[in-house]
């Protein structure tokens, strides 16, 4: 039994997910019975979890932790989330648990003395990196704590709790937030503008401007300093205003809305092609504003009805995703006739390629990338705010990119799902692809 107004198992399917964060959830979802609708609703809901928190679970004495090094976990609404400390930023925005990195230059340990003035302490309650110390001091006070962490260049943080003081250093591993802990943290981090919270570089400004005109007794040096500054402001009002015209980011998306003479130009003329299908062409191509980078550009040609349709319905469903193993929409034009997307270029090609090149690939390569489209796909059906099903998944359509990381690509044929569909038929849909060999493989 499931609960007792909650109805029995057999109202339910049920299904148990060791999910990327460690934890095996239990999930149901109500069948076509109105008792189970009203208590449940209509759509998968969490019964059951283990470890009921992982972020205290986790103690590994060479490893993380639940997060990556120098990050802490934080558990709350059932799910563990990793955090930076102020100072820190993620190694990777798109996972999180592979860690965070310094944002300051390190303390001199030729002579740390000299920059004790530079440091400064951020406090965090409830946060501990147990495991990593490397000195421990007791009968102590927390001043006393602050002072010998400002005045060691190995130590990172100092944790305070009871009369007691642990240094730690970098790496920070098995970083957790529990409200349980009566200790504090302290962070050392240096003082300047990429550690300083928003208010305080807000204050640190206005201090500055009045500081300024104070000090300004000639009233001709502050009528200069007023024009200076509506100039400035005006300049880099027209020049935002100027960029925004030029390249118009589509409402709700972060895609860009190229004219085609630009694309025309990026591509010399769509001179060099790396490939074609039934509908479209690629070319490569450069941008050249900004930072330049290299896209490819792909030209939807003999445009019909059903053509018009697959080019919006893929900018609405590419435009919205976002993931490691799925090849990045970076904007599309739609002028007059012309229908391109503009992606991102995969620098090795597609694993059709890949495949059959005379240096055949080693195995642990070959389950790497199988591995990445897994994920790529499991995002697709079960992760995305649209659920969607490529419908055209073959080599041609998998790319690589510097590290081998399998890139899935071509959404023109995907099927997409209302969040509470399990199931479709469709008739055959997709592109004929290549046939690989046991023996090829």
């Amino acid at each position: 039994m499931l609960s007792s107004n909650g109805g029995s198992e057999q109202d339910f399917y049920q299904r148990a997910i060791l999910e990327h964060d460690g934890v095996l959830r239990h999930y149901v979802y109500p069948k076509n019975t109105s008792s189970s609708i009203e208590r449940w609703g209509m759509q998968w809901s969490t019964l059951s979890f283990k470890p009921p928190n992982i972020c205290k679970i986790i103690t590994e004495a060479t490893g993380s932790g639940a997060c990556g090094f120098n990050s802490y976990c934080r558990f709350g609404d059932q799910r563990p989330t990793c955090h930076c400390p102020r100072g820190y930023t993620f190694l990777d925005p798109n996972d999180f648990k592979k860690g965070c990195k310094q944002n300051f230059v390190s303390q001199n340990c030729s002579d740390p003395s000299l920059e004790v003035d530079l440091f400064m302490f951020d406090e965090m309650q409830y946060t501990d990196w147990p495991l990593s110390d490397y000195e421990h001091f007791q009968g102590v006070s927390e001043d006393w704590c602050r002072w010998a962490c400002l005045g060691d260049c190995f130590c990172a943080v100092a944790i305070f709790r009871k009369g007691e003081c642990w240094k730690k250093k970098i790496p920070l591993s098995n970083g957790k937030f529990d409200p349980s802990d009566s200790g504090i943290a302290l962070i050392k981090i240096r003082k300047d503008d990429s550690t300083l919270k928003p208010e305080e570089k807000k204050n640190r400004f206005t201090l500055v401007i009045v500081g300024s005109l104070l000090l300004s007794s000639s009233v001709f040096l502050n009528i200069v300093l007023l024009v200076g500054t509506f100039l400035l402001v005006f300049c880099f009002g027209y020049s935002v205003k100027k960029r925004n015209q030029m390249h118009p980011v589509m409402p709700g998306m972060n895609l860009q809305s190229f004219p085609y003479n630009e694309l025309e130009k990026a591509t010399n003329g769509f001179k060099e092609e790396l490939g074609r299908g039934a509908f479209a062409t690629v070319y490569k191509g450069i941008l050249s504003f900004e930072n330049p980078k290299f896209v490819a550009v792909k030209k939807l040609e003999n445009m019909v009805r059903e053509g018009e349709k697959e080019f919006r319905a893929e900018i609405s469903t590419i435009g919205q995703t976002n993931h490691k193993n799925l090849v990045k929409l970076v904007g599309f034009c739609s002028e007059e006739k012309h229908r391109l997307l503009v992606y991102e270029l995969i620098s090795n090609g597609s694993l059709a390629n890949f495949l059959f090149r005379k240096s055949r690939p080693n195995w642990y390569q070959r389950r790497q990338i199988v591995f990445g489209i897994a994920r790529g796909l499991f995002y697709l059906h079960e992760e995305c705010t649209t659920q969607i099903i490529h419908c055209d998944i073959k080599p041609q359509n998998i790319l690589l990119d510097d590290s081998l990381t399998a890139r899935i690509s071509d959404f023109g044929l995907a099927k997409m799902l209302m969040a509470d569909q399990t199931r479709t038929t469709t008739a055959i849909r997709g592109t004929k692809g290549a046939h690989l060999l046991p023996e090829e493989l």
